[in-house]
């Protein structure tokens, strides 16, 4: 926390920090470094005064916010370490990961507020907590003014930050100790909690923040995702912060209240670099262009996409019509266990060329290499391989809280002497990379191998069709087969003539043995509340397993999971009839 907040606010105390974008639209607020100094050492105070020391855990239960920041920071100062866990995760989920993390205390607020809807976050801490015997202390802010109920491991925040000193000397910390840990999804379904350290991680979050981006002082960075991701730890807090940044907080959702909410806060923030989830720019290009046109974007210098490939329709729709086509826009690849930015097409030379749709570059000291299915690194260009990562980078994930074997069996076990990403990458003639999807994303047809994110591409070109996602499923011939669920644009009709219409795209585009052997039209797609979406699931509906769907808590509305099989039902029948 020095180097996020005390070393600016010896220079310029009132630079501002943070801008808060609440939910309700135009209700914007303004955080100094010496407000966000204040706040966050009485919250570490109050941390203390209830006995948290120094490697204890915390779990934050809160939406975007400058106190959720602060708490984070809090945690820091103190030398405790802290888990956000996303505020849309089920009272289940919050248990699992503080039950796994040996949890101390929760930070949450009285609701959650995001899309004009309040959420009950005490309510969900309560439920979680029961089952939690670790938990000593909930400390509990008022995002709302609504009265929640308050027992006796209760304690009403603000009114004890009120209290408390403003003055908080920092734990002095080594540099290997740990700084927070974050819960992702694992194969296997049970989350792994990955542990960042904390010189490494700071370091490597505000070099790539300053370098891909392109961060100058007085910028204003507008990263809209989550702090309950590590996208929202390294780009609106650590990174932007140790930089002496301004990080804009996003509330909100991107349709609320209406699909030009992005633009509109760009415009009134003078937003300079844009960060967000090709998930989001999908949606938002199924409104059509009218809601970006509407608001002045002149501010907008680079543009950036995170959380999974961006699809070329994507890519050129945020580039022309968002970015007008004056502004960098980076596709950045990175994990979780990277702790920051390790592909992008950005820093380079001055006006390198930036390829539609590709990582591109390797940041400093990021050495990838691509393995072929002996275990032998690939040479030159023109190929595809498993992405692995050939030294150590300061940013890099030390091990998964509790499991050190589970980690070095994920990420080291497959390709010993390399990190091994779980991506599969293709170099191309240039040598510049490009990410293919997850290599378990990856399926067979008569022996042709291919990406299931490629036969996607394919049919995202599909004027009508926002939306795919491609699984593999067991076929006598062929040994596996391609089936696709789609979502189409609301005026879509003619669905059978778009279905031929998607086949002969993909044949076009890849070749025939390409074509998927079955479309499902479906109102929307499972995702997790990052926008990643959950192809597990979509695997288990075709190949009829929806008896052991796993862990769906990490998925934004559940209920998608019935919807589905309802719709692959009545599309078995038909097919058989």
């Amino acid at each position: 926390t020095v180097n996020c907040l005390d070393q600016h606010v010896e220079k310029s105390p009132n630079r501002v920090a943070l801008i808060w974008e609440r939910d309700e639209p135009g209700t914007a607020v303004h955080i100094t470094y010496r407000e966000l100094l204040d706040l966050t050492c009485r919250l570490a105070n109050t941390l203390k005064k209830y006995g948290i020391q120094k490697g204890d855990r915390v779990a934050i239960y809160m939406s975007v916010s400058p106190l959720s920041v602060a708490a984070m920071l809090a945690c820091a100062r103190i030398g405790a370490v802290h888990t956000v866990i996303f505020a849309g995760f089920s009272a289940e989920s919050l248990a699992g990961r503080i039950m796994d993390s040996g949890c101390k205390a929760v930070i949450t607020y009285n609701q959650g507020v995001r899309g004009g809807r309040t959420t009950e976050l005490k309510a969900a801490v309560d439920e979680a907590v029961k089952n939690c015997p670790s938990i000593k202390h909930v400390f509990v802010a008022q995002r709302t003014d609504n009265k929640v109920q308050m027992g006796d491991r209760d304690i009403p925040l603000e009114e004890e930050m009120a209290k408390a000193d403003s003055v908080c000397t920092p734990e002095s910390m080594d540099s290997e100790d740990m700084l927070f840990m974050l819960y992702t999804s694992g194969s296997t379904g049970k989350p792994k909690g990955i542990v960042h350290t904390q010189a490494g991680y700071l370091l490597y979050a505000a070099v790539t923040h300053k370098y891909v981006f392109d961060y100058q002082q007085g910028d204003v960075f507008g990263c809209v995702a989550d702090i309950g991701w590590i996208t929202g730890h390294s780009y609106i807090v650590y990174g932007p912060l140790c930089n002496g940044a301004t990080s804009v907080l996003f509330e909100s959702t991107p349709v609320y209240p209406d699909p030009g909410r992005y633009w509109e806060v760009v415009q009134r923030l003078k937003i300079n670099q844009f960060y967000g989830a090709p998930t989001a720019i999908r949606l938002l290009l199924n409104y059509g262009e009218e809601w970006v046109k509407k608001y002045d974007r002149s501010s907008l210098k680079v543009l950036g996409s995170v959380g999974e490939p961006i699809n070329k329709e994507a890519w050129q729709w945020f580039y022309q019509v968002v970015g007008e086509g004056r502004c960098a826009l980076l596709d950045t690849w990175w994990q979780t266990e990277t702790g920051g930015i390790c592909i992008a097409p950005r820093p380079s030379e001055e006006k390198a060329e930036i390829v539609p749709a590709m990582a591109m570059r390797p940041f400093f000291g990021i050495v990838p290499v691509l393995i072929d299915e002996n275990g032998e690194v690939i040479e030159g260009n023109d190929v595809s391989g498993a992405l692995c990562i050939a030294q150590p980078w300061p940013g890099m994930a030390r091990t998964i809280h509790g499991d050190h074997q589970r980690f070095i069996d994920a990420y080291f076990k497959a390709y010993p002497g390399y990190y091994f990403t779980g991506d599969g990458a293709y170099r191309n003639q240039k040598g510049y990379y490009q990410i293919t999807g997850r290599m378990d994303d990856i399926i067979n047809i008569s022996g042709h191998r291919l990406g299931t994110a490629e036969i996607e591409d394919a049919m995202a070109d599909h004027p009508e069709v926002p939306e795919t996602a491609v699984v593999g499923y067991p076929h006598k011939i062929k040994g596996e087969g391609a089936f696709a669920f789609i979502v189409l644009k609301e005026q879509a009709t003619r669905v059978d003539h778009i279905k031929e219409e998607l086949k002969t795209l993909v044949a076009s585009k890849i070749a025939k043995y390409a074509v998927p052997d079955h479309i499902l039209v479906v109102k929307r797609l499972p995702k997790t509340r990052s926008g990643k979406i959950m192809r597990r699931l979509l695997r288990k509906v075709v190949t009829e397993q929806s008896g052991t769907m796993g862990d769906v808590t990490t998925l934004d509305d559940p209920s998608v999971v019935k919807e589905i099989l309802d719709a692959y039902q009545k599309y078995k029948e038909k097919s058989s009839s």
